[in-house]
């Protein structure tokens, strides 16, 4: 999902760079209140795990790309404001680095992919979460639904801005159904793989994942009974 230099005109890509910048600023001061031994590292496994997945690039018609996003990977794996972080470092240094993404579009790809898909997914992790059983082993598929409807969710979003700034002769219907189709297919993708990172994570260590704390602290205590080996 990153966009090219050009692609938007200049005033969309100036407000969604205040607007990326302006909840950045947020992330820091989130993620400092948060930050611990557990989230720390745990950030910086997230970040090199994004940056991967979202190196693997191609096509999807109209101008643009697709590739794995990992928005709902950070948010349930470290939270919100640390996973807006993680996602953002990766987006920025692709387009600084290795050319993925315009200069001029950084605010417009850091807002899409490490804002948008972060919240949503922090925000839908937290409802289906709030109204479905108390489980830790939930928080695996869920974060799978929430993975896939972010995707499709950041897919509309740049939709929108095109729509409102588009700077390229190509016309929105066509624009939408290009990312919106193959975008369906990416967020069925995403979604498993999210799950099953997630799933993983909770086997070994399930108080490393950020969305199942709160579970963990209200599970009941478990007490064995039997004879001492």
């Amino acid at each position: 999902m990153h966009v090219p230099d050009g692609f938007l005109n200049l005033p969309t890509s100036v407000a969604t760079g205040v607007a990326a910048a302006t909840v950045i600023g947020f992330a820091l001061k989130g993620a400092g209140r948060e930050l611990d031994d557990r989230s720390a590292p745990m950030g910086g496994l997230v970040a090199t795990f994004v940056f991967a997945g979202q190196m693997m690039n191609f096509p999807i018609g109209a101008g643009t790309s697709g590739h794995l996003i990992g928005g709902a990977l950070a948010a349930t794996l470290v939270g919100p404001w640390m996973g807006i972080l993680c996602v953002s470092v990766v987006v920025i240094v692709q387009a600084l680095f290795m050319a993925d993404g315009g200069i001029t579009a950084l605010g417009t790809n850091v807002l899409l992919m490490a804002v948008l898909t972060v919240l949503v997914a922090a925000g839908v992790n937290k409802l289906l979460l709030s109204l479905l059983p108390k489980r830790v082993g939930l928080v695996a598929p869920v974060s799978g639904v929430a993975a896939f409807l972010s995707v499709l969710c950041a897919a509309a979003a740049f939709t929108a801005l095109f729509i409102v700034g588009g700077n390229t002769p190509i016309a929105p219907a066509l624009l939408f159904k290009a990312m919106m189709g193959w975008h369906v297919l990416i967020g069925l993708g995403e979604a498993v793989i999210t799950a099953l990172i997630v799933g993983g994570v909770l086997a070994l260590r399930p108080d490393l994942v950020w969305a199942a704390r709160p579970l963990l602290g209200s599970r009941p205590l478990e007490v064995r009974t039997g004879p001492v080996r």
